[in-house]
């Protein structure tokens, strides 16, 4: 099955200044995401399938699109993160199928590498509703300086039957970080952990 996409949006969010202190380099992140048709709108369906390729299919779309608006090479990336709203004739499950079994795997490869679980969100709402976006370093689960969030919104999205389905990526993590814990540098990548 292939996405009946009726929109999609692009975000960049640059920090140039947080509590009065200039951030250089800016941190940045990007927003992919996409308005679909979600097929099993209204009814209970088993076999969730067909929204799992969807998944796959908007993995690699979105992480591709997210890259190429910061304008950096996929190793530059540092953190990611997913998520997915249905409309009020959708389900959770509906989401979970979209982002779990096989969004991650395209997206890892649009970044170059991504060794710890990707933070995901899934909600249900209607038009105009904010959308957020877990981060986390794709790395490493325990780089605290890189737990953050996005939060996007299209004023007509998602309809009744319709999913908004995001990726979001950045190059850094918090601006100004000091709560400690495992820093960036320091990280093996290895386990997703550490």
């Amino acid at each position: 099955m292939k996405a009946k996409i009726r929109k999609l949006g692009v975000w960049i969010e640059e920090t140039h200044e947080e509590a009065g202190r200039a951030i250089r380099p800016p941190t940045r992140k990007a927003v992919a995401a996409a308005v679909i048709e979600n097929p099993f709108a209204g009814r209970y369906v088993d076999d969730l399938a067909d929204l799992m390729d969807v998944g796959e299919e908007l993995g690699k779309l979105l992480g591709e699109r997210c890259v190429a608006a910061l304008g950096i090479r996929p190793e530059q990336v540092q953190s990611y993160g997913k998520a997915a709203m249905v409309g009020e004739n959708g389900e959770l499950e509906h989401a979970a199928a979209i982002l779990h079994p096989k969004l991650g795997a395209p997206l890892r490869k649009a970044v170059e590498h991504g060794a710890a679980l990707v933070p995901s969100s899934k909600k249900r709402g209607g038009m105009g509703q904010d959308l957020d976006i877990p981060l986390g370093h794709k790395d490493a689960a325990f780089v605290r300086s890189h737990f953050d969030g996005v939060e996007i919104r299209f004023n007509d999205a998602p309809r009744a039957n319709e999913i908004v389905v995001a990726v979001a990526v950045a190059d850094s993590g918090r601006p100004l970080p000091r709560v400690g814990g495992l820093k960036a540098e320091d990280i093996e990548g290895k386990d997703g952990l550490r």
